[in-house]
């Protein structure tokens, strides 16, 4: 038996409510059924019967597309001509900075109106999205011949990336099992980058264990005078600080964020583990951190390594790839990137992964097409193309990384291509699904600040307080 009072919680710092109810008798899962056949699904799945599949099946019609704006957005929009003209589809679509995205995106979706019929979304998204069936579940297309291509290959995707956005709508349930409610643009994982000049110039070696991390970022606080500093980290009071280097060093600490304990989710924020590796983390950011951390988001951090201003970034290996090409920044080409350091002892590499992907809206009038835009937009002959030529990193797809053409692209960054296939196993969300992940993960960096600041008496003290709030916030999600 499920029952949850769903909340419509914080999306990039706004907060949208709305009330969703799971019921079940009988030991029978009687959920709303949003992971079952519509009528629209099925109508266009039969029609597919008549002819079997073919790249014009849905020539004439016109679908809608609401983009962030991403790189990932802006190589797709140079090939939409191409999608056109190899299927007879008119595509329609508008771009939506990121701050104000996902607010467009919800009310959209609420509106139940089909406009737009495929979106962008991320893997968290999909616990506020799918369990009212605002989306389509895209396993019955993917794996029905006469809607899909013979050469599209699922199985070409990392496991892991592709199974972060599946997900069986039961909160406490972990991703990768379940309806497949999107597709993966790109992706990225979480590992150190460093400017090989400076370590040069100092003596030094990358860390490989947090305490060799703690000890080189001490070294290189102001290793350049006032303003320069060692170890670039996100801090903003704001769900994005958590989820990168933080939670991966978490779970990589055998830390949990949540256990199902008598049918009810229970925080586990304050567990030894939990505590060691968030004092680890307040340690590093004093000793060497950036002055400005609490207001840092990605972008300050991964422009400071580009700048010279920080000697690494924990962080997406994609924002430091960024920095690195010729002209891209004053440390261009000075970038080397290394596995995420390990507590010591260990072993197996973790990281948390944040992933663009396509959906389809559960109300598009035009499945058929939508489904042909989907399967174009994240096949291998786009995804290859998108790669090499739109600076589209990290593929999903196994086949595009190991590519000769992409070979030759990656192998311009040093040691890049080496820690991707480190951590590509361990690369996976790492968070439990839960309907209020954006609130409690908000609450989490507002008491790192905290933390940090010597607000508590110690970290096991700010913790404490932070695991009554998160149980305090979830304590309507039943999983029985």
């Amino acid at each position: 038996m499920i029952k949850s009072i769903w909340k419509r919680s914080l999306s990039f710092g706004i907060i949208l409510v709305f009330l969703f109810s799971l019921t079940a008798c009988g030991g029978k899962n009687s959920i709303s059924t949003p992971n079952q056949s519509d009528d629209s699904t099925n109508k266009v799945k039969e029609e597919a019967k008549k002819t079997g599949f073919s790249w014009d099946m849905a020539k004439g019609e016109e679908i809608k597309l609401l983009f962030t704006q991403h790189p990932y957005a802006e190589a797709v929009i140079k090939k939409i001509p191409d999608f056109e003209e190899k299927t007879g589809i008119k595509v329609d679509y508008s771009i939506t900075p990121e701050e104000n995205y996902f607010d467009k995106v919800t009310t959209s979706l609420n509106s139940r109106s089909g406009d737009p019929d495929i979106f962008m979304t991320g893997a968290y998204q999909i616990w506020e999205y799918a369990p009212p069936g605002y989306i389509q579940d895209l396993s019955e297309f993917i794996d029905d011949p006469n809607m899909t291509a013979s050469d599209y290959d699922i199985d070409d995707f990392y496991s892991g990336i592709l199974g972060a956005l599946r997900w069986d709508l039961v909160p406490g349930h972990k991703t990768g099992t379940g309806p497949q409610w999107a597709l993966p643009m790109g992706f990225e994982a979480y590992t150190l980058a460093y400017n090989k000049r400076i370590f040069e110039e100092k003596g030094l070696k990358p860390p490989k264990t947090m305490e060799e991390l703690l000890d080189v970022t001490t070294k290189l606080n102001e290793f350049n005078g006032k303003g320069t500093y060692g170890l670039a980290l996100r801090g903003s009071r704001n769900w994005a600080t958590i989820h990168p280097g933080y939670m991966s060093t978490f779970v990589n600490y055998g830390a949990k964020d949540f256990e199902i304990k008598d049918g009810k989710l229970v925080s586990m924020v304050n567990s030894k583990e939990a505590v060691e590796m968030t004092d680890m983390w307040a340690e590093l950011i004093r000793a060497g951190g950036s002055p400005s951390w609490s207001s840092y988001t990605w972008y300050q951090a991964s422009a400071d390594l580009g700048a010279g201003k920080a000697a690494m970034l924990f962080d997406a290996d994609v924002v430091s790839y960024f920095q690195n090409p010729e002209g891209a920044s004053k440390e261009a080409g000075n970038i080397s990137w290394v596995s995420a350091p390990l507590p010591e002892g260990k072993t197996e590499i973790n990281s948390n992964l944040w992933t663009w992907a396509l959906a389809m809206n559960k109300e598009s009038k035009h499945k058929q097409a939508a489904w042909l835009f989907l399967q174009y937009f994240t096949g291998k002959e786009y995804s290859l193309w998108a790669s090499v030529n739109a600076k589209v990193v990290n593929p999903a797809r196994q086949s595009v990384f190991e590519h000769p053409d992409f070979v030759e692209v990656i192998k311009k960054a040093d040691g890049y291509a080496e820690v991707f296939k480190e951590t590509i196993d361990g690369t996976t969300i790492q968070f439990t699904p839960q309907p209020h992940f954006f609130e409690t993960t908000t609450e989490w960096a507002a008491t790192l600040q905290e933390i940090v600041a010597g607000k508590f008496g110690s970290t096991q003290e700010g913790m404490d307080a932070l695991q009554k709030k998160i149980n305090k916030t979830v304590e309507d999600i039943e999983v029985e």
